[in-house]
């Protein structure tokens, strides 16, 4: 069954792993070999696709300076292209407001729906100016390309701080969405809840859930841990002072995604929940990126019964 068949059926069991493409200055030669060692780590694992991150500058959100500075990237379409090896499906992520309505309908009706299913991204903040907003895009997408499988954002840390996240995505849901990938998650508690609420608004209203995709990702260093408290990604108390006093940081996160990863399989699973994961890989460390495939290895190990 590949990607585009589970989440058509609403099944759980899917694993992806996510990229960032590139900066926007590497040569053509260099975003080559990029492609190409991207394909050789990941081929030998048993994933159902590949997400391509579309990076966009959030400091309208956070007025806290950035951990690590921005740095403009290739489009993740043009980076995609790259791919050509790569058999698998592509998730590729549109930040919607930084494209003018003309390119994105263009890109929708040039896409294989067979090969590209897509993430539509909303504004960082109320305050952005976007060329796009996500309702329209949405309906873009509708008079466009309703065949491609579209996909939106879930943020467990705002069911927490709001306690509606679940009615953000049903409304999603009325709007076409099929599938949801979340924020990178540490607090499993937050993510736990965002499940419930959704599961049980869903059966109220008579209708079956579609997947959520939750994000993991290694913190190898106590400045990723800087940057994923500025990204907005909750980390509990006590996971924050085990990463600061570990000896081992990259090794504890490393443990503590496989954690999140058996709980939020067990959790799901007793309420009927389709879920998948999406393994995040965005260091440059080598170490990081190494951890990143054998925690997709691993995960892959522990949804096989859903696959």
């Amino acid at each position: 069954m590949d990607l585009r068949q589970r989440i058509s059926e609403r099944r759980g069991g899917a694993v992806l792993f996510g990229m960032t493409p590139p900066r926007a200055t590497t040569s053509a030669e260099g975003v080559q070999q990029v492609a190409e060692r991207t394909m050789a780590r990941l081929e030998p694992l048993d994933l159902d696709g590949l997400i391509v991150y579309d990076i966009t500058d959030e400091s309208d959100r956070n007025p806290v300076e950035r951990p690590f500075p921005f740095m403009e990237t290739l489009d993740p379409a043009a980076f995609v292209d790259e791919l050509e090896g790569w058999k698998k499906p592509v998730v590729v992520y549109r930040c919607v407001g930084k494209y003018e309505p003309e390119h994105l309908t263009t890109w929708l009706g040039a896409q294989d729906t067979n090969r590209v299913l897509s993430v539509f991204v909303g504004a960082s903040s109320r305050d952005k100016q976007v060329q796009v907003t996500l309702p329209k895009a949405q309906e873009l997408w509708r008079e466009t390309s309703p065949e491609l499988l579209l996909g939106a954002v879930a943020i467990p840390e705002r069911h927490l701080a709001k306690g509606d996240e679940h009615e953000r995505l049903l409304a999603k849901q009325d709007a076409g969405v099929g599938f949801f990938v979340t924020q990178v998650v540490y607090d499993v508690n937050a993510a736990k809840d965002l499940i419930s609420d959704y599961h049980y608004a869903v059966k109220a209203r008579g209708e079956e859930p579609v997947p959520i995709i939750f994000t993991l990702s290694v913190c190898g260093s106590l400045k990723t841990l800087e940057f994923l408290h500025w990204l907005g990604v909750k980390v509990p108390r006590w996971l924050q002072n085990d990463l600061e006093h570990s000896e081992d940081t990259l090794a504890r996160s490393y443990e503590q995604c496989l954690d999140t990863a058996d709980e939020l399989i067990a959790f799901s699973a007793r309420l009927g929940m389709p879920i998948g994961f999406n393994i995040e890989s965005v260091a440059v460390r080598k170490a990081e990126i190494e951890a990143s495939v054998e925690l997709a290895r691993e995960v892959c190990e522990r949804m096989a019964h859903l696959r």
